[in-house]
């Protein structure tokens, strides 16, 4: 299933429209189990629904600017942060200037849960990731890999050319990061 994945997108890159075609049900359900997976971080009125935030992600990587996508595990990377992006964007149309105040809380743990119901959460988790990118992209391209397109260590390891250790060590310290930014943006991390 991986391989063909790839070969989908290798083959849609060279122009074949009939890869979009053949794609899209092959990687539907496990960017809806993703959508579902960021959804479960917001609150639970939210308005977006994963189906919706899918549909959305899957226009805006194929049918805007020709991305290049190295493979499956890639793919799901760049889909991943779409998704996150879109509720991000969301979520400041939502409070729409009104961060500060409060301290919120947020749990940094092994999948980066915010507590449900607070869109401000999700503004500070995406202006540390945003930081972090700016200091260490490899960094921040291996924890959305991880963290938000769940993906594997060794699928982050084979995707990005490293070892496992150095994918464990490079995760590590970016949660470390991105506690400390959590911290200083006025969330507390666990």
């Amino acid at each position: 299933m991986d391989h063909e994945v790839t070969r989908l997108l290798r083959d849609m890159q060279r122009g074949d429209s009939r890869a979009v075609d053949q794609l899209i049900p092959i990687v539907y359900r496990e960017l809806r189990q993703i959508a579902g997976a960021l959804m479960r971080r917001e609150r639970a009125d939210h308005t977006l629904q994963p189906t919706a935030v899918v549909h959305e992600a899957l226009l805006r990587l194929l049918d805007g600017e020709p991305v290049s996508f190295e493979n499956r595990a890639h793919f799901f990377a760049l889909a991943a942060r779409v998704m996150r992006r879109l509720l991000v964007d969301h979520a400041r149309r939502r409070v729409a200037g009104k961060r500060g105040g409060e301290q919120q809380h947020v749990e940094l743990d092994e999948g980066l849960a915010l507590t449900p119901g607070q869109s401000s959460d999700v503004l500070a988790l995406h202006e540390a990731l945003d930081r972090l990118e700016q200091l260490d992209e490899r960094q921040a391209r291996i924890v959305e890999m991880h963290y938000f397109a769940g993906n594997s260590v060794d699928e982050i390891a084979a995707a990005a050319g490293m070892s496992e250790r150095t994918v464990k060590r490079e995760l590590q310290t970016a949660r470390l990061f991105l506690k400390q930014q959590l911290r200083a943006l006025g969330t507390m991390p666990l």
